[in-house]
């Protein structure tokens, strides 16, 4: 099965361009590890977290046999940095004058500590940062210069402040679920009304933020300085007076309401469909909408020390599998795809002429390699016949902001002219 890409970019151009249809954009760890340039700072991706923190905090002999028992629960395929504190603060709340894993219920509380120090460390990247130097800051010019008659709507599992210093550093209005100034509150109900400040960007944090604190006199969630407060992941045991939903549980189901609205399109970008409860509430929302679609930009490229080694979109895939299920899902890699349920490569039909090679240069790179085991196989522009095979670009954030510019940059660029 054959994939044309300029075709599946003609019509995605076209969902971006127009305002007819409500758009929102899922984004997990891999836009945090996208550059701009070699200069650009990024976040550490969740296994490198998961794996400094616990080497760091295995200098305690009692954390280090914890560690070893808690990943056996989990289980090793599940183990994050995520799962580990949401099992720890779970057993800080049961444990009462005993012991689970060799640790009581000070140690426990020392641990849940050190954990979110080293994830604040680690994610707090925007201290001195240069704004210039992130990629985020282009996304948020090409959301300022969209006119759309909906707003976007932003998810993210990223605890980091990138996507809130670019939209404050171009000037686009946003809500993130907060309501006050001095101690800002999260608010529920403002979730769960799908008007409430309709004109404004939304921004989800679904795994929570940097800043966000649980104040246990009020039991209410406060957005504050980030530099000496908790930050919240995963709160399954938080509860507080003024709601009935815990943030977690409220930006969940947000995500759950957008996707069962009429005409909505999700754009799935560095999410690698690690989470169960995400995943859950993508195709459950589907399962009850006609006229909704997701598209996943996934990157695939698998590497082996630095060199790419494979893809990781084959047609056993669990993602193809989910996308072969379910026609309203397609699943964009770096090399294959699955779309209207049919696993097939990327490939262009024709040559393209000059002037289109510019446009397609912006998400396609027909010339790169296309047998990653056999050097010898491997394209190499203007050496060898020109095949139509190569790598879609967009599933890295980077080269996805690249051409969303493209779309604000390029002369004539139109609802009219891509059709």
């Amino acid at each position: 099965m054959i994939h044309d890409p300029s075709e599946y970019i003609r019509q995605l151009q076209q969902l971006l361009i127009s305002d007819k249809k409500k758009v929102a954009f899922l984004f997990g760890a891999g836009t945090s590890l996208a550059k701009k340039s070699n200069t650009s700072k990024i976040v550490p991706a969740i296994a490198t977290l998961t794996h400094d923190t616990e080497h760091v905090l295995s200098a305690n002999k009692k954390y280090e046999t914890a560690f070893k028992e808690i990943k056996l629960e989990i289980g090793e395929d599940k183990y994050t940095i995520e799962s580990l504190l949401s099992n720890v603060e779970q057993k800080k709340q049961i444990i009462g004058s005993g012991e689970l894993n060799g640790l009581s219920k000070t140690d426990f509380d020392g641990l849940i500590k050190q954990i979110k120090n080293q994830i604040r460390e680690k994610v707090s990247i925007h201290k001195g940062i240069d704004l210039k130097d992130v990629i985020h800051v282009d996304f948020a010019e090409w959301i300022g210069r969209a006119d759309r008659k909906y707003p976007l709507e932003i998810f993210t599992t990223n605890y980091d402040y990138l996507f809130e210093l670019a939209l404050e550093y171009k000037n686009v209005p946003f809500y993130d679920g907060f309501t006050g100034s001095f101690q800002p509150f999260f608010n529920s109900e403002s979730i769960d009304d799908l008007n409430f400040l309709p004109n404004q960007v939304k921004l989800w944090k679904i795994h929570g933020s940097l800043g966000w604190h649980f104040d246990e006199p009020t039991k209410k969630v406060w957005r504050k300085d980030s530099d000496d407060e908790d930050i919240l992941i995963y709160p399954s045991t938080l509860k507080y007076n003024d709601s009935k939903k815990q943030p977690y549980t409220a930006l969940g189901d947000r995500l759950t309401s957008f996707l069962k609205q009429p005409d909505t399109v999700l754009i799935i970008c560095g999410y690698s469909f690690g989470d169960e409860h995400i995943n859950e509430r993508i195709t459950t929302a589907l399962s009850s909408n006609t006229s909704s679609h997701v598209y996943v930009l996934y990157y695939d490229i698998v590497l082996k020390g630095n060199k790419r080694d494979s893809y990781s979109l084959t047609d056993d895939s669990y993602l193809a599998k989910l996308a072969k299920c379910n026609s309203k899902i397609s699943v964009w890699g770096c090399r294959n795809a699955v779309i209207g349920c049919q696993y097939g490569i990327w490939k262009l039909k024709r040559e393209p002429d000059k002037d289109d090679a510019i446009n397609i240069d912006y998400y396609f790179d027909a010339d790169g390699p296309t047998d990653l085991q056999d050097p010898l196989k491997i394209e190499k522009r203007g050496d060898q016949i020109w095949t139509g095979e190569g790598e879609l670009k967009i599933p890295d954030f980077k080269y996805f902001v690249d051409f969303l510019q493209s779309m604000i940059i390029s002369p004539g660029l139109n609802q009219d002219s891509i059709k």
